[in-house]
């Protein structure tokens, strides 16, 4: 999933509130709650599954799991950023991040489903604290309450649905286009926004090396469609840059 979100209040899909990166003042069973993976599991499941769940705190670079590995729990962001990438070796050191998991994503339950290997590698990408839920209390609850699987089919298809427009920005999309719609994705509507993530991390989500990526920016900059200082940022020409990611 390419979740892609600035810093600053943010609403979720799901009805979860957010101020920064962070949960606002919500117990973990109200947290899976408004989660689409859980949206049809009941009250007592909730509780239960909530119950078994622990928190872990990370700081920036700290990796969860790596691609290969063996699961055995799904995870909800509470605080922070966590990215999901994968990588080019053994050619090369390059990540591409799939996804940006930011306060209330729920990430890593692939292996829930079907017993198989971590696909790629989540690490966090600043001081953050994730909710780490075993599968086998998530198991246990769905062996007796099959109608979970409504919100478990909910999660994947909004995946496939995201994974479908990756692909068509793959083909369709050169560099300089991707870069504009990862901008504009990670202001979220604002134009001035600090950058998230590091350069390095940005050319990770546009799927080209840095210097590619930077030679985009300078692009937008020179045309006067973007101001840039440091990792600020200010969209002074935002039909122009929507155009160029389209």
């Amino acid at each position: 999933m390419v979740q892609i979100n600035s810093p600053g209040r943010r609403n979720s899909p799901v009805g979860i509130a957010f101020q920064g990166s962070t949960v606002k003042h919500m117990t973990h069973e109200e947290l899976l709650a408004n989660n689409a993976f859980f949206a049809a599991t009941p009250p007592e499941s909730l509780k239960k599954i909530a119950g078994a769940g622990s928190v872990r705190n990370l700081q920036r670079g700290d990796v969860l799991f790596n691609e290969g590995d063996a699961p055995d729990a799904m995870f909800v962001v509470l605080s922070g950023r966590i990215a999901i990438a994968i990588g080019n070796r053994p050619l090369d050191a390059r990540e591409s991040m799939l996804a940006l998991m930011e306060a209330g994503d729920l990430f890593g339950e692939l292996g829930l489903l079907d017993d198989g290997a971590r696909s790629a590698l989540a690490r966090a990408l600043e001081p953050s604290s994730v909710l780490q839920i075993p599968y086998a209390a998530v198991k246990n609850e769905l062996q007796g309450n099959p109608t979970m699987l409504w919100g478990v089919t909910k999660l994947l298809a909004s995946r496939l649905r995201v994974m479908d427009e990756v692909l068509s920005d793959s083909v369709f999309l050169d560099v300089t286009g991707r870069t504009a719609k990862r901008l504009l994705e990670l202001s979220e509507g604002s134009n001035e926004f600090v950058l998230p993530v590091t350069q390095e991390e940005l050319a990770g989500m546009v799927g080209a090396s840095r210097e590619r990526v930077n030679k985009a920016i300078a692009s937008f900059i020179r045309l006067g469609w973007l101001e840039q200082s440091d990792r600020r940022y200010r969209i002074k020409e935002r039909e122009k840059l929507t155009a160029r990611s389209s």
